[in-house]
C-alpha cells in the first residue's frame, strides 16, 4: 500500500487509512477473500493453532477457524482477560459452543479456560493486523493484547492475518515489538524474514 505525499505515516495515520480501506470493501469481495483465506489457513502444517474469530470489517469469516478445524488441528481461541494482560485461551468446539465476549462483537469459546501460557503450545499462532511490512512489523488495532501475548510464543509461528494490500513496505515500530514470522493473505502464505524456517 503506498502513501502519497507522507513517507513516514503515524501509526495513526496507517489505522484510518486501513480501517477505511477495509470499510469500502464490497460485501462479495469480502466473501471472496474470506473463502480465500480459510483455504489458505487449512493448508498451514500444525497440530495445535491459536487463532481468532474475525469479526466486523477484519479479513476472513468463521469459515477460517473451521477449516482448520477441519484439517484435525486442535484449535484455541482467545478470550479477553477482565485486567489487561496477555490473551488466555480456550478449545474450539464448534459455532454452537461460541458466547458473546467482554468486547462487543467478539465472540468466545465457552469451555474450560486454559492460561495464557498456553499458547506456547501451538506451532502457529494467527495474530489479527491491520497491516504487516516485509520486515515482519505487525500493526495493531493499539489495544496490546496481542503485545502482551506475544512475549509467550516465542518459538510459536507468528502469523498475521491480511488482506493481499496490507503487506507494505515498511511500518513505524517500537523496539519492544515482537516480529511476525509470515502473513497470511488471500492469495497464500507471505515469508518474513523472523522465520527461522521455510514452511
Amino acid at each position: 500500500m503506498h502513501v502519497p505525499g507522507n513517507e513516514t505515516p503515524s501509526k495513526a495515520e496507517w489505522r484510518t487509512r486501513i480501517l477505511r480501506a477495509r470499510a469500502d470493501l464490497p460485501p462479495e469481495d469480502h466473501a471472496r477473500e474470506a473463502a480465500a483465506l480459510a483455504a489458505a489457513a487449512a493448508a498451514l502444517p500444525a497440530e495445535t493453532v491459536c487463532a481468532y474469530l474475525p469479526f466486523g470489517t477484519e479479513p476472513g469469516r468463521i469459515s477460517l477457524v473451521d477449516a482448520l478445524a477441519a484439517t484435525g488441528a486442535r484449535v484455541l481461541l482467545p478470550v479477553i482477560p477482565d485486567t489487561p494482560g496477555p490473551l488466555d485461551w480456550a478449545e474450539y468446539t464448534g459455532p454452537d459452543t461460541l458466547t458473546p465476549g467482554r468486547l462487543r462483537g467478539v465472540l468466545e469459546p465457552s469451555g474450560p479456560r486454559l492460561g495464557p501460557a498456553t499458547v506456547a503450545s501451538a506451532q502457529v499462532l494467527l495474530i489479527p493486523a491491520l497491516a504487516v511490512d516485509r520486515e515482519g512489523n505487525r500493526l495493531g488495532r493499539g489495544a496490546g493484547y496481542y503485545d502482551r501475548t506475544l512475549t509467550a510464543a516465542a518459538d510459536v509461528a507468528r502469523v498475521a492475518v491480511v488482506r493481499a494490500t496490507e503487506v507494505v513496505d515498511r511500518l513505524p515500530a517500537e523496539p519492544h515489538d515482537v516480529a511476525m514470522t509470515a502473513a497470511l493473505t488471500p492469495l497464500g502464505l507471505v515469508q518474513l524474514p523472523a522465520a527461522a524456517v521455510a514452511w
